[in-house]
């Protein structure tokens, strides 16, 4: 159970992909805008990084290492993300055309989300068991849905102020999300 419990605090705050290995950067930069869509990427992005870690595990543990084939690893866990987010889209423009429509080109992009890809390379590198894995994936993917969605309100607070307009817009959220992941380096020597 302590075990569990690192890996959770670690994929969170200390290995958080976004802030501290800087993983995932194009959709934190590109949906982070508004809250709302914020809060529907990271729901989008944990469901595919809980199930990837779950499918990826299995691949690994039942089909490539028995078959002597872990070197197709990165093209095999590629081809399980890409299935995932393509069950994601479809879901997300049946049940929310409006969340559907807010992510755009984003939702698709979740395929070559390196931090989802990254998810699946480091469970196999680091050895974890089945319920390792998914917790892994689960809990890095809650660290970077904490994170989008809190540079997201911080983003919705800058453009309601008055900037200094060299600031305004992008060189004001590169400057926040600096500042964000220095604030996460401050876990780094909590595991």
């Amino acid at each position: 159970m302590s075990n569990i419990m690192l890996i959770v605090i670690g994929s969170v705050l200390v290995n958080n992909y976004v802030m501290s290995q800087f993983l995932g950067i194009c959709p934190f930069l590109g949906v982070s805008k508004k809250v709302e869509t914020a809060v529907g990427m990271g729901m989008a992005v944990t469901f595919v990084m809980g199930l990837a870690a779950l499918f990826t595990y299995f691949i690994q543990a039942y089909v490539l290492v028995p078959l002597k084939l872990e070197y197709m690893q990165t093209i095999a866990f590629i081809l399980v993300i890409a299935v995932l987010v393509q069950i994601v889209e479809i879901a997300l423009k049946k049940i929310s055309p409006a969340l559907y429509q807010a992510l755009g080109v984003y939702l698709p992009l979740i395929t070559t989300n390196c931090a989802v890809l990254g998810m699946a390379l480091l469970n196999a590198r680091e050895g974890y068991n089945l319920v390792e894995s998914v917790v892994n994936g689960v809990a890095s993917a809650l660290g970077f849905t904490l994170s989008i969605v809190l540079f997201a309100s911080i983003r919705e607070r800058l453009a309601s102020s008055n900037m200094p307009k060299w600031m305004d817009g992008f060189p004001g959220a590169l400057i926040t999300a600096g500042l964000m992941a220095l604030a996460f380096q401050g876990f780094s020597g909590l595991i």
